[in-house]
């Protein structure tokens, strides 16, 4: 055989192999028990939480932070069990050019300090492993969380689908068996005054893949929330959703899935189940919660569902997923009162986004022939990070909230994901709180929240092209 032969049926191997990896991880089912949607509770409590940054009447940004109380009262009040899955946790940020409050050091010792108050208490802390960049070092308030004693998870990622095929067949096939290591000679791109991190760290991070959820639990509450208790985060606007009751135990057994398949004890949440103090209850209110794909059906029945009598309104970060855009176009084609409020996608920690995929997407729907109404939320540095759909009735409000960007990669399966639906009467107080919250917000009541569509509105056809790639192939971090 021709040694040109061979070298072409040597390259055609390494690019086969490859191929063949990134379909079967695409199409591989996830772990048992994710994308998974719990059944419909009555209870008459559900708490309605939101943080906000403005600019006031002399255009100075004032922030308003609610969330991280709760989160700490939650941590104040358990006695039995406290369950935390939060993705960034962290202070990665460039220190010498930006300032955030320390939002993570003071998560960890809030916890420390509940620790020492009760060593009794069992606390679980899943995180994802952006936290130690891929497994190159250990941040010292983890390194104190896990030495209190806190059953510290760090999600196996590995174990979820690839949401970027192109590149993780390739990795899967070759570059995960490089392993992990503690060396470091490259500059940290997520704090360049942090330690150095190497090639296999950067390997790892192209998977563009997460554990995106955002909970609380203990033996009483459950909180959902959009929020990461990540310092350079601590101004973003967010919205959070807290409950109690029976549905805390399945709450408690999404979170198991994650430390099953992660490697983690999962005995401790039977036990955890045991100590749950709640009753069966009615009430005004119908709750439950999904995750992954489930939140994804839950959007898309909303938005099928909703008539020309009646009126959508989202506060997303993101907005890209196709199948929810064609909904939003048929909901409008229906005569439904549409409203967005939109991040710019403009701002990243002190670095500047292009805009996408906010922009080309808020273009395609403005130039729909039945367009909706469209507004930016106003940076001033910060994140619109809020992401819910909310449905008015004539004699209900339906609010879907969360972790999920409406992006592939939050609600196809891919990254782990957690959002609570709340079906409250029109007239009840949760209903009062959502609409009130959402109309401020669009009126600018009081404040500049929200601009017009005009002021930032984009026509590129670059933009577009691009984000439908990035969309259809994963080949983003949205």
């Amino acid at each position: 055989m021709k040694k040109s032969y061979v070298v072409y049926i040597v390259l055609s191997l390494l690019i086969l192999i490859p191929l063949v990896v990134a379909s079967v991880r695409y199409f591989m089912p996830v772990p048992n028990d994710i994308s998974y949607q719990s059944e419909e509770y009555q209870t008459d409590d559900v708490n309605f939480l939101y943080d906000i940054t403005l600019s006031d009447e002399n255009g100075e940004s004032k922030s308003k932070q609610a969330i991280m109380d709760q989160v700490y009262k939650m941590i104040d009040e358990s006695e039995d069990f406290l369950v935390i899955d939060m993705i960034l946790f962290n202070d990665d940020y460039d220190h010498d050019s930006l300032d955030f409050p320390p939002l993570s050091q003071n998560l960890t010792d809030k916890i420390l300090a509940k620790k020492e108050e009760n060593p009794d208490l069992d606390i679980v802390f899943i995180t994802d492993p952006i936290n130690t960049f891929y497994n190159t070092y250990t941040p010292e308030h983890l390194e104190k969380l896990e030495n209190a004693g806190v059953q510290l998870i760090y999600t196996d990622l590995n174990k979820l689908r690839d949401s970027n095929p192109l590149y993780s067949g390739f990795y899967r096939s070759y570059f995960q068996h490089l392993g992990h290591s503690t060396d470091g000679w490259l500059t940290n791109a997520l704090r360049p005054q942090g330690p150095e991190v190497n090639i296999r760290s950067y390997l790892h991070m192209l998977n563009f893949k997460a554990n995106h959820r955002k909970v609380v639990i203990n033996e009483q509450d459950v909180l959902v929330t959009s929020l990461n208790p990540h310092d350079a985060s601590a101004y973003h606007s967010n919205i959070a959703l807290k409950t109690s009751g029976p549905i805390v135990e399945e709450f408690l057994d999404a979170e198991r899935a994650v430390v099953n398949f992660s490697g983690g004890n999962t005995q401790l949440f039977s036990e955890f189940k045991d100590q749950i103090q709640s009753e069966e209850t009615t009430g005004q209110y119908k709750v439950k919660f999904m995750t992954e794909g489930k939140i994804k059906e839950n959007i898309l029945n909303m938005i099928n569902n909703a008539e020309n009598d009646q009126r959508l309104s989202l506060g997303l970060f993101y907005l890209s997923d196709r199948d929810v855009i064609a909904a939003l176009k048929e909901a409008l084609d229906r005569g439904v009162e549409m409203r967005l409020i939109l991040d710019i996608n403009k701002d990243a920690f002190g670095n500047e986004k292009n805009g996408v995929p906010n922009k080309p997407v808020a273009n395609e729907l403005i130039s729909y022939e039945t367009p909706p109404e469209i507004r930016w939320y106003k940076s001033s540095g910060e994140q619109y990070h809020s992401k819910f759909l909310m449905l008015e009735t004539e004699d209900e409000i339906i609010f879907n909230g969360g972790s999920a960007n409406f992006t592939r990669r939050n609600l196809d399966d891919y990254n782990l994901e957690t959002n609570m639906m709340v079906t409250a009467p029109k007239d009840s107080d949760f209903s009062r709180q959502v609409t009130r919250y959402y109309e401020v917000l669009w009126t600018n009541e009081g404040a500049e929240y929200t601009l017009d569509y005009e002021e930032e509105s984009e026509e590129s056809l670059a933009k577009t092209v691009l984000y439908r790639i990035q969309e259809s192939l994963g080949l983003s971090t949205f």
